[in-house]
């Protein structure tokens, strides 16, 4: 007798293969949907995980996908405007939507790219990129308000092409990503909303709620990084910190530079002895 299929439960769906489809999307609401309704199904049952699967992307598609605009320029070359002005403010807010449009290809690429790292690492960054697709979407509808959107400005792309130097090393990509770009967002964030304080618009008061929850969330996202770069290193019998200067030197990371948001580093995970070593570089 022929089995039946259970309709009552939709088929799963392969996490990692689904996080690439997400990764590949271009439209950003396109991207944000893919990515939530993967955490949804993830977090109902409905996703299966085969963490020794070797993905390869379709060549055709570029990676990660990304809408034609914002331009993507130079850093030095992207205007900085006052936030006391309404447009700068606008592009401010811009700055960190495409910051945090970024870091939901960021996470999903963690995701597909390595394999055979346990569960729990997938999960983990499967719920980073959920919530960056929050971050960004509350941005981009706060920046909406204002009568712009995401891609309204230039912007620079050194996050991702940070993303890429690591692509071949997990090592390095949670040394590199997590504890070294996205952490300055950490250091940048009070000072930031100190000066949207001093703007004291309601449309600057709501982009400090915003930074609110970015900054809680990100400390927990550069945690996951702190946590499988210690494995990492656990794994291979590296020793943390002079492997990080290493990796740091031979990827050209950017330099750390004060002040740094200590209370938000150690609760993320940094030790004393990094700590220190950043105030030593």
């Amino acid at each position: 007798m022929q089995a039946t299929a259970d309709l009552s439960r939709p088929p799963s769906v392969s996490l990692r293969a689904e996080a690439l489809r997400a990764l590949c999307a271009s439209e950003p609401a396109c991207k944000v949907t893919i990515t939530q309704t993967l955490f949804e199904a993830m977090q109902a049952g409905r996703t299966r995980l085969d963490t020794a699967e070797r993905l390869t992307p379709d060549p055709a598609t570029p990676l990660p996908g990304r809408p034609m605009r914002p331009a993507l320029i130079a850093p030095v070359d992207v205007p900085q405007r006052s936030p006391f002005t309404p447009d700068g403010l606008s592009m401010l807010l811009h700055a960190v939507a495409h910051i945090e449009f970024n870091a939901i290809n960021l996470a999903l690429d963690a995701v597909w790219r390595f394999p055979d790292m346990p569960a729990d690492y997938y999960t983990d960054w499967l719920k980073v990129a959920h919530e960056e697709a929050i971050h960004f979407g509350l941005l981009r509808a706060h920046l909406q308000s204002l009568g712009h959107d995401y891609g309204d400005f230039a912007a620079h792309n050194s996050l991702w092409e940070m993303c890429i130097r690591t692509q071949h090393d997990a090592t390095a990509r949670m040394a590199l990503v997590p504890r070294t770009m996205e952490a300055r967002g950490l250091d940048a964030t009070p000072p930031m909303q100190a000066r949207l304080r001093k703007v004291g618009t309601p449309a600057a008061l709501r982009a400090v709620e915003i930074l609110d929850v970015i900054l809680h969330d990100e400390i927990g996202h550069v945690a996951v990084g702190n946590r499988w770069y210690g494995w990492l290193c656990a794994q291979q019998s590296i020793e943390p910190l002079s492997h990080y200067r290493r990796l740091a030197r031979e990827h050209s990371a950017p330099r750390l530079k004060p002040p740094f948001n200590e209370p938000a580093r150690r609760a993320a995970g940094f030790s004393d002895a990094e700590l220190a070593a950043m105030h030593q570089a």
